[in-house]
């Protein structure tokens, strides 16, 4: 699998919009960068946003029922360590590690960790999380929320976390999945969103289960999260024509080439050409 995107294109990409993305994207005012979802129970915005959170709090929760001392989690691909905070404030025993390419979503996240009072168990690190460091302590519970399909390599990706995980911990991806059945069209969509979102790796399921299992981890479920999410919102009807427009100058790599992946995962995800998935694995 070649990277089309190199670990400095996926850095200056997020130091270059992750304020606009603040600012202008949906989740902004909460500083979660990932996406809403409409599932089960959840009645406001916020709650949309967190409920990705809340079920890595309840997989957490799990663990702790098994150990007397506190969890490691990280997050590998932490934006500005929104999912972090939120993780710690519902979970007020676990210590956690951010892990982030970028320079300036590490120091927001820092500022983020600070003023929330939670500096004494969580840190946000500027790393590769396909060439952690060395003596980052082993998590019980990892996860990558939107951040898997930017890494160079699946392959590295699970060797490094089955580095990183103790046994029997947990590793969680959140994240778009390739979905059957697609043909010239889908798959012109499929590359003006990875090349508009600077994504390299954009599996099926059974290849990410093949890869997860060929690195040390057992599949133990998946859930379809595509019917909860936001699809075709007035503000996305309103980009698509000047994103099309971008697309067809070849300006997927430009500045603005984030509103052309944006509206080409919106077809995609509408046509059900990509799903959006929710899948646990355990470390043997």
């Amino acid at each position: 699998m070649t990277s089309r995107f190199t670990p400095a294109d996926i850095r200056r990409y997020y130091d270059r919009h992750t304020r606009t993305f603040l600012r202008y994207g949906q989740g902004g005012a909460t500083g979660v960068i990932h996406r809403a979802v409409w599932g089960p129970g959840v009645t406001t915005r916020e709650q949309a946003f967190h409920y990705v959170d809340d079920l890595i709090a309840d997989r957490a929760r799990s663990l702790a029922a098994d150990t007397s001392t506190p969890l490691h989690l990280v997050d590998l691909g932490c934006g500005i360590g929104a999912t972090l905070c939120c993780l710690a404030e519902r979970l007020p025993q676990i210590h956690g590690t951010g892990v982030t390419l970028s320079p300036l979503q590490a120091h927001i996240a820092a500022d983020r960790i600070g003023a929330a009072g939670l500096a004494d168990r969580l840190t946000c690190i500027e790393a590769d999380y396909t060439k952690l460091p060395p003596d980052l302590r082993r998590a019980d519970l990892a996860y990558a929320i939107e951040s898997f399909v930017h890494g160079p390599s699946p392959v590295l990706f699970f060797n490094e976390c089955a580095r990183l995980i103790r046994p029997a911990g947990l590793l969680i991806v959140v994240d778009d999945f390739r979905r059957p059945d697609e043909g010239d069209r889908a798959a012109r969509a499929i590359g003006r969103s990875c090349s508009g979102w600077r994504i390299n790796t954009l599996l099926g399921r059974d290849e990410l289960r093949a890869l997860a299992s060929d690195a040390g981890f057992e599949h133990e479920w998946t859930r379809d999260l595509t019917p909860m999410i936001e699809i075709g919102r007035g503000r996305d009807r309103a980009i698509a024509p000047f994103a099309t427009m971008l697309g067809w100058l070849g300006m997927t790599r430009s500045r603005f080439g984030y509103l052309v992946g944006g509206s080409a995962l919106q077809q995609c995800l509408a046509r059900g050409w990509i799903g959006y998935d929710f899948s646990v694995f355990r470390r043997a």
